[in-house]
């Protein structure tokens, strides 16, 4: 429905496109070549409906566009930004390092070491 929706707003754009540059900010435009007034349209009738025209094409235009935001695929999965993630696992240099706070335990080399060092002795 999304991709009708776009192809219906592009083909009003090209229309409206071709809608205004037909028309003569003087009121001349499409029946300017036109000069007899037994014209099945005159000058005033094709001003008149080229105005038309373009507004209604206009509001087309505005009403596709609504439904193209209401037809929009959205992802249903959310994904939080990298810098968010970023932010959140930053290290605050300023803060105070974490020393442990318990001493560590004795190795077994040094009672070894002790042990032979007494033996030697003996």
């Amino acid at each position: 429905m999304y991709i009708f929706i776009s192809v219906l707003i592009i083909t009003v754009c090209v229309l409206l496109i071709m809608i205004v540059l037909v028309q003569n900010s003087k009121g001349g435009g499409l029946a300017a070549n036109f000069s007899g007034s037994t014209q099945i349209m005159g000058v005033r009738r094709t001003a008149d409906f080229l105005e038309k025209a373009t507004w209604t094409l206009a509001g087309a235009l505005l009403v596709f566009s609504m439904l193209c935001t209401a037809f929009m695929p959205r992802e249903t999965t959310v994904k939080d930004s990298a810098i968010k993630n970023q932010i959140e696992n930053a290290v605050d240099p300023n803060a105070a390092p974490n020393f442990p706070t318990s001493a560590p335990a004795p190795t077994t080399t040094t009672n070894t070491t002790q042990q032979n060092t007494q033996g030697n002795k003996k």
